[in-house]
């Protein structure tokens, strides 16, 4: 079902793989192991230098795999919240795909549902008065 590219593939394993219990674990490790040989090698700069570099390319690295990760979700999010709102029977259409619409176009439609929130939480509630009051 998924074709997906190499790098998807890649990103989303990776991804699954670092954020293991297991993962962390390997990398508390590693700085265990790197403060240990601090008095080994007398502290020196190189000896800095070693986890500064190595933490600075993992996270670079994690960086993009982690957006291309969070990319793929959150498109998946919102084509399947735009299949909720178009079999919704009364639901506005006009917000489908509503994340690809300008800044102001959204501003314009927020104003309109916090209008409806306002008004709504003025309206007196049409449920048992002694029941608690919703989550908000």
């Amino acid at each position: 079902m998924h074709d997906g590219s190499w790098f998807s593939h890649f990103a989303k394993k990776a991804a699954h793989l670092c954020g293991r219990p297991l993962s962390f674990v390997a990398a508390v490790g590693v700085i265990v192991v790197w403060a240990v040989s601090g008095p080994l090698y007398g502290f020196s700069d190189t000896w800095q230098l070693i986890i500064n570099t190595g933490t600075t390319i993992v996270t670079f690295l994690m960086v993009f795999l982690i957006q291309n990760t969070q990319n793929r979700d959150t498109e998946a999010i919102q084509l399947k919240l735009d299949e909720l709102i178009r079999a919704t029977k009364g639901a506005h259409n006009a917000l489908l795909d509503l994340e690809e619409l300008e800044e102001d176009t959204l501003d314009r439609f927020r104003a309109k549902y916090e209008a409806l929130a306002k008004a709504a939480r003025r309206k007196p509630p049409d449920r048992d008065p002694g029941a608690e009051p919703a989550d908000t």
